[in-house]
């Protein structure tokens, strides 16, 4: 299954010398859990199509056409706000070059946490405004869904203001339970910390850690906390009363007396740290059904009781008196949504359709005549949006501001084809007579750079797709009157309310951070991870900087992971390092991964299918089997003949010239002028994508059956052949 999928995709930029075209119409497809490799020289493209994925492109780009599919979103056409959930939270990116990606002067151990704190503030904020506006629309939906009937909008108003109350009371009492749980956690990796020094037989500071542990062990208040783990704290006080006496008599000991009395204070340490770990590890609270119950009995206490029975109680007592209620109003309000927007949802697709055919049969977009239709279409639009769908159909959202831009973009380009058109006669007409006076010439006219009105025209029509197969696809789905999920959408609706009740207050502190980082930079395999973690990147190695981006970049958990040259800055036993490293995460994480490199030496190892570019085109693709042992393309045979290996007698070859100037992309195929198997026509017509099997392509006249029959060069078909006795040997 494609978690990621970039059709036509066409990028360039305005530079002061001309309009660079950078990338030109590609298309690929990313699945779930595999790893594709996009190789080819600087230049190619490669880089600027995963900034692209990212909507991290330079300032002066050109989107001209295409779409980038995540999540059933098109990527190209998000605000910046609808972005920011998806830039490194779900799509994360490894840079090329470690220490230019990290400041100098901050801490790695900042550098990791930072963004990790950050995005727990904005994910807390979002979360209270998303509940209150949910709050609001299913508010408004019961009372329609009950007629507005006086009775029903009392019920309504006291579910509603529950709910709000029962936030509020569980989120009072959360916080309170963190502020005592982050105490303990702070104590506890401060021990960390001082294990390490002690067991290097250093005590330093260790009366002042020792006493800061001490206060933080008195700001331990919460009363569900104490009496929940009461035991654990009673032994955690007596032993630090026990080490705080050791401590203020050191100076008094004798040398030896130290040296003896060095490893009892690393037990009394550790049986702290394994007595907060289990604290730590212990059940958690239901503090939303929690809060309902302090909520309905103000003078309640169940601070005596174990988190179990708290939970089993106060469950009880919202199942019986709350959520049944709850529930049956909840429903109504749900069903009567999805019908109200089902119906615009086919009002929407016939008027779709219109939109379609009137693109599709319009030669030329009228601009009064689109407009008119778009003014029609918005408002049927915005009624076709369910207001208590969980999840944003951002292909509807985004819809009318996309046709309207890509009117924009069409109008515009219009007029820069005008434009190119005048340049370009005025330009020949010159040229043509300075020749008829007999003059040599010693340059030729530019050729037209037109922009393909048809490209935005289907990007149109796609936009208008998305929109109508989503709209067919739920009323295909609710279309039955009995349908019978309704109880479940009901109680998945419920929970969400209560996920994000709870995500507005669910704090991350910067000591949770910090073991966080701590157990990701143990993962990227650096070593003393709890000792460097203060370190700056200048005291870390090339190779140690580069796992250290790598902790940053998985520090999100994100499901796609961009690496764009991750190993062009190091040496070759740390690149093998570090390709490791990454194959061992896609495993464990099951990650989705794209490699950006120009080396296919890397490549073999470490992509399930390989995309070869060139001048901004794929020009092959196909399974990392197909383009190693069976390359189709000259442009690959010349990067594998290139490419050095143990057992190569022959002299490697160079592949002649440079790249194109992309500002002035070469006519037919633009590898042509450094091909010695070019033909005729490849400087003439560019190639289309020939299919060789369902997994392999390749954009090369050579595989015309018209075409003459060329063998892949020598040194490429004897590595075959070794790749093939080495696999079966």
């Amino acid at each position: 299954m494609a978690i990621l999928e970039v059709k036509r995709l066409k990028i360039s930029f305005r530079t002061s010398n001309g309009v660079v075209k950078a990338v030109r119409d590609i298309s690929f497809k990313l699945e779930k859990g595999k790893t594709l490799a996009i190789v080819g020289e600087s230049g190619s493209g490669k880089s600027v199509t995963s900034k692209a994925i990212l909507g991290i492109s330079a300032g002066n780009v050109i989107i001209e056409s295409g779409e980038i599919i995540y999540d059933g979103k098109d990527i190209l056409r998000l605000s910046e706000k609808d972005m920011y959930h998806i830039r490194g939270d779900k799509i994360g990116m490894i840079f090329q070059d470690p220490l230019s990606s990290l400041n100098p002067i901050v801490r790695i151990g900042y550098q990791i946490t930072e963004a990790m704190i950050l995005k727990n503030r904005a994910i807390r904020k979002e979360a209270r405004k998303d509940l209150k506006v949910m709050l609001n629309n299913l508010k408004q939906a019961m009372y329609e869904a009950k007629n507005e009937n006086p009775q029903d909008k009392a019920v309504i108003d006291q579910l509603i203001a529950d709910f709000n109350q029962t936030s509020l009371m569980a989120s009072k009492l959360e916080n309170s339970f963190t502020k005592s749980l982050t105490s303990v956690k702070d104590i506890l990796s401060s021990i960390k910390d001082l294990l390490i020094k002690l067991e290097h037989r250093y005590i330093g500071d260790s009366l002042s850690l020792v006493k800061a542990m001490l206060r933080k062990f008195k700001r331990i208040e919460d009363k569900y906390f104490i009496f929940s783990s009461q035991n654990e704290l009673n032994i955690i006080e007596q032993t630090f009363i026990k080490l705080f006496g050791t401590y203020k008599g050191w100076n008094s000991f004798s040398t030896e007396d130290k040296k003896d009395k060095i490893p009892a204070i690393i037990a009394d340490f550790k049986s702290i740290e394994n007595l907060i770990e289990g604290i730590i590890s212990r059940n958690e609270l239901d503090f939303f059904n929690l809060g309902f119950y302090i909520y309905k009995n103000e003078k309640a206490d169940l601070s005596a009781l174990s988190f179990e029975e708290i939970n089993k109680q106060t469950k009880k007592f919202v199942d019986e008196t709350f959520i049944p209620t709850f529930t049956e109003y909840n429903r109504a309000a749900l069903e009567h949504s999805i019908y109200k927007t089902l119906e615009f949802k086919i009002k929407s697709t016939k008027m779709l359709e219109d939109v379609k055919k009137y693109l599709e049969d319009a030669e030329i977009i009228d601009k009064h005549e689109f407009m008119t239709l778009i003014k029609h279409l918005k408002p049927v639009i915005d009624a076709s949006i369910d207001p208590l769908k969980t999840q944003k159909d951002s292909a509807a959202y985004i819809l009318i501001d996309s046709l309207k831009s890509d009117l924009h973009k069409y109008y515009l380009a219009m007029k820069s084809n005008k434009k190119e058109e005048h340049r370009f006669q005025k330009q020949t007409a010159r040229f043509e007579k300075i020749k008829a006076r007999g003059k040599d010439m010693e340059y030729a006219v530019p050729p037209k750079k037109l922009i393909d009105l048809i490209d935005i025209k289907k990007d149109m029509i796609s936009s208008c797709d998305a929109v109508i197969e989503k709209y067919y696809s739920s009323i295909r789905k609710f279309e039955d009157k009995n349908y019978q999920k309704w109880e479940k959408i009901s109680y998945l609706f419920t929970d969400y309310l209560k996920e994000k009740a709870k995500a507005s207050v669910v704090t991350l502190s910067s000591t949770e951070a910090k073991e966080k980082a701590i157990k990701l930079m143990e993962e990227v395999s650096i070593p003393n991870a709890r000792e460097r973690f203060r370190q700056y990147p200048f005291e870390f190695s090339g190779g140690m900087r580069q796992r250290i981006v790598i902790a940053i970049a998985l520090s999100a958990e994100p499901e796609i992971l961009i690496c764009d040259e991750p190993t062009t800055a190091l040496d070759v036993t740390i690149q093998s390092q570090i390709l490791e490293l990454i194959n061992a995460l896609k495993a464990r994480r099951n990650l989705s991964i794209i490699f950006i490199t120009h080396d296919l030496g890397v490549v073999a190892n470490m992509a399930d299918e390989v995309a070869v570019m060139y001048a901004g085109k794929i020009v092959e693709y196909g399974s990392t089997r197909d383009v190693f042992y069976s390359p189709a393309h000259p442009y690959t045979w010349a990067l594998l003949s290139s490419m050095p290996d143990l057992d190569t007698k022959e002299k490697l070859e160079s592949i002649p010239g440079t790249p194109p100037n992309m500002i002035y992309p070469p006519k037919g195929d633009a590898f042509a002028a450094r091909n010695k198997y070019a033909l005729k026509i490849d400087f003439e017509e560019e190639p289309p994508m020939f299919k060789i099997s369902d997994t392999h392509y390749a954009a090369t006249w050579l595989l015309d059956p018209r075409a003459p029959k060329v063998e892949m060069p020598k040194i490429i078909k004897d590595r075959i052949e070794r790749m093939k006795a080495a696999k079966y040997d």
